[in-house]
Parts: C-alpha cells; structure tokens; sequence
C-alpha cells in the first residue's frame, strides 16, 4: 500500500472524531424542549447549554491549531478525543442546568483540540491536486453532521431520553480512539512560542460580546448589574477584540494569529464565507424544532424525521461536488449554495404558521440539503489550496475559529431575536387560558409563536448573502507543484 493510499484510512478515522464533535454542535437542538422541562429552565437558560460548548470551542482553537503543529497533530486529537468522550458522559450525568453548562464547557475545549487537526493532516498528507478529494470528504461529514443530529438526536430523546444524546459519545468516541491511534501518521512537528496574551484578550473579547447579545432581551437592552449594561459589555468586548488584533500586529514573537495568511485574497473571504455558515447552520434549527414541537405536536424524533430530505441530498451530492471541484471553480458552486441557502430560509420562515401542511415544509428543506453539498467542500478547499504546508496548522486553527465565532454569534443572536419576536408577536393570555410553559403550548398561542419563530429565520437568511458577497470575489486556487514537505510521512507501525 502506498504512502497516498494510507492516507485515506487516516483521514477516516479522523473524520469519526470530527462528525461526533460535529454533531453535538446541533444535536442539542432538538432535545432542547426536554432538556427544559427536566431542568425547569427557560428559554435563556436553555440557549446557554449550545452556546457555552460553542464559546468554549471557538476561543481555543488558535492556539489549539499550533499545538498541533508543535505536539504532533495526532496526539492532539487523541488527548482532545479523550477530554471529549469523558465530559460527554458529565453531560449526561448532571443534575442542574447549570452543570450541564459547565460539562458543555469542558466538552467544547476537547473540541477545540480536535478539530484543527482534521484539516492540517487533511493539507499536509494530501498534495495539492488530491486535496480536493480529501476536502469532498471533509466536507460532506461537515455538511451531513450539520444535519443529521437533530435526527439523531430526535431519535435517542424519545428512545431513551435527552441523556442519551451525550452518552451515545462514549462507544463512538473510543471507537475513534482506537482507530486514530493506529491509522493517523506521526507527522514531522515545529516549534512554536504560545501568545497566552492573546489568548486572554480574545477568549473576554469573546465572552462579553456573546454574554451581552444573548442576555440582551433579558434585561431589555439595558443594566445588567450596577454600572454595567448590556452595550457596556458588547463594547467592552468589541474593544478587547480591537487591543486582539493589534497586539496580533505588533507582536514580535509569534503571533496567535498570523496576520500575514489574510495577505491570500481566498483565505480571507473564505473566512468571512465560513464565518457566516457557521451564524446560520447554528441559529437556523433552534426557531424551527421549537416551532414544529410545540405548535405542530410533533414528537423530538417526528420534528427531526422533516430533516431527512436535507439530510439525504447533502450526504449524496457532496462527495461529488468535492470531486468536481478539482476540475471546475470553486467559486461558482459556493455562489449557489449560499444563494440557495438564503432562498430556503426566507422560504421556510414565509410560510411557518400555525396550519401551514407539513408536506409544504419539506420542499425549502430539501433546498437546505442543495445548498448544504455546494458550500462546505468548495469553500474550504479554497481557504487551504494556496496555504504553505508549514502553515497547514495555524491556517486550519484560524479557518475553524471563524466558523465557530460565527456560531457562537448566531447562538446568542438567535436567542435574542426569538426573545424579542415573542414579546411582539404574542398575545396575552385570556381569562382561564391554560399558563404557557407547562408541556403543550396553548392554542390561543400558536398563531403567534408560528409568527415569532418564522420572523426569526429571516435573521440566518439575511446573513448567508455575506457568503454569497464573498464568493463572488474568490479567485481560481492556484496550480503549483508538490513540495518536499507535502510528501507525507508516516512512523513506523
């Protein structure tokens, strides 16, 4: 078996790590009614548990990405695939909602480790004209993880409960562990000096902006505690972010973020695609399994079966997409699937009421599966094909940092915006009207909260044209020709 063939069985079972890691980004979204009722939590509260695993995922992974770099890219996933696969059961063995954020936090750091490792072996044992392929893969388990953990999380809450959406982590996880630890190449490591300034600056950076957009609606725009209110701290936030990049610029070591990869026209707006992706993938789910469970009845596992067109379409077309793009532009498949994500989504959200037949929301969901396939392969071959090997880490680190953000942002941002549509779209509740919040919502109320959850779609929709806008300036990959250090390497077994 040659060197290129053996790097296949390394990217699969790599990608086991990363579909779970994946998953969980959205499985929670489905279970999220009974992860409520069993906690007594509101909607707020409930919004934490997504967006604390997915602060504590994106703020790490610059510098995750360089440990990769200077530890071995495979003992980083395996000590990230540990920490994952153990808090996975803390997940599920919380008492309160305020462990289970905690667990999530813990869960989202032995993400972090993980994930910048998938594509710096992905850019360092594939040469540049197999990449393509490589990154059809990467991004079909990206495209179809997205989708399939609402329905599989549907599944296991009405099989076994909300429980089992973590605990089914364990047997995947050491699975993963076993395969990676045989199959993953002990790739050549570089030294690295480790920005913790940096760090600290964008991880509060972070946390205040996400902290004050998500409790926004809480506190009505206005004081949190004391001196303290929310546009003090998304400020705050915003400014320590500003401090971030230029302590990134001025930085005389080496910097968390090197500024020097935005210099590559495709890296940059590849990362303002990805970013928005990330935004719309993460607030798109939360509105419509809220709406199709507590207006339409459905049961976590029926609200999650109207998925499976999206589901089926990406998973089949994705691979091809993947190869095709080594032989056409990038740029025109990612100018599709973003305007066709868009379309969908003001679709959806038109027609979500209280009566709408649920035959006619399967066809803008089919249209998620569409451009779901025309997105993730072709826009992350295009952020990595120009990258240098050496750079494969920090590249990777970066790329999965702005989708992450992106997430992070439309967690709290979705949260917001359905806080505030609720507030105007909702009625008050007649004399002798059942209270909302205990099982079923009333009916008086579906109107309404069909209204609410549809307006807040049209959020999602209108960012995704930021990737349109983007890709329509990508520039065709460069050509060049396989360097010494793109051989890959494997240890001896």
């Amino acid at each position: 078996m040659n060197q290129h063939t053996r790097a296949w069985p390394a990217l699969w079972s790599l990608v086991i790590g990363f579909f779970m890691i994946l998953v969980d980004s959205t499985i929670v979204t489905v279970a999220m009614p009974s992860i409520m009722k069993s906690f007594d939590a509101d909607i707020n509260q409930a919004v934490w548990v997504t967006s604390a695993y997915l602060l504590a995922y994106a703020v790490p992974l610059l510098i995750t990405g360089r440990l990769g770099d200077r530890f071995g890219p495979k003992n980083i996933y395996l000590i990230g695939l540990v920490i994952f696969t153990l808090s996975s059961a803390w997940c599920g063995l919380s008492n309160s909602i305020e462990m289970l954020i905690v667990a999530r936090v813990v869960q989202g750091l032995g993400a972090a480790l993980m994930t910048p490792q998938t594509m710096a072996v992905i850019t360092r044992v594939f040469p540049p004209e197999r990449r393509g392929a490589a990154m059809g893969l990467w991004g079909a388990v990206a495209g179809v993880a997205t989708l399939v953990g609402p329905i599989l999380g549907g599944v296991l809450v009405d099989a076994a409960g909300w429980e089992w959406i973590f605990y089914i982590n364990i047997p995947v996880g050491v699975i993963g562990f076993i395969l990676a630890a045989r199959l993953v190449p002990v790739l050549p490591t570089s030294a690295h000096r480790f920005d913790w300034l940096g760090v600290a600056l964008s991880g509060l950076g972070m946390f205040c902006i996400v902290f004050g957009i998500q409790e926004a609606e809480t506190y009505n725009w206005g004081t949190i505690s004391g001196p303290i209110t929310v546009w003090s701290l998304i400020g705050t936030g915003i400014f320590l972010m500003v401090v971030f990049v230029l302590w990134q610029r001025f930085n005389r070591a080496e910097p968390l973020l090197p500024l020097g990869l935005f210099k590559d026209r495709n890296f940059s707006l590849s990362n303002l695609a990805i970013s928005a992706m990330g935004f719309t993938i993460t607030s798109m789910m939360l509105p419509f399994m809220l709406y199709a469970q507590n207006v339409r009845s459905l049961s976590p596992t029926q609200a999650a079966l109207l998925l499976v067109p999206m589901a089926l379409i990406s998973g089949g077309l994705a691979p091809v997409v993947g190869k095709l793009v080594n032989k056409m532009d990038p740029k025109y498949f990612a100018i599709g699937g973003f305007a066709i994500l868009s379309a969908a989504l003001f679709w959806l959200g038109s027609i979500l009421t209280a009566d709408v037949p649920i035959w006619m929301l399967l066809f803008p969901i089919a249209l998620f599966g569409f451009a779901n396939a025309g997105i993730w392969a072709p826009v992350s071959m295009t952020a990595t094909r120009n990258l240098e090997p050496r750079l494969a880490g920090a590249g990777s680190g970066v790329y999965n940092t702005t989708r992450q953000v992106g997430a992070v942002l439309g967690s709290a941002a979705i949260a917001a915006v359905m806080q505030a549509q609720l507030n105007a779209n909702l009625p008050k509740p007649p004399a002798g009207a059942a209270p909302a919040g205990e099982g079923v919502l009333p009916e008086f109320l579906h109107a309404g909260f069909s209204t609410a959850m549809g307006q807040s779609l049209f959020v999602p929709a209108t960012v995704i044209l930021i990737g349109v806008v983007a890709a329509l300036f990508f520039a065709k990959p460069k050509k060049r020709a396989a360097q010494p250090e793109e051989v890959p390497v494997f240890a001896a077994e």
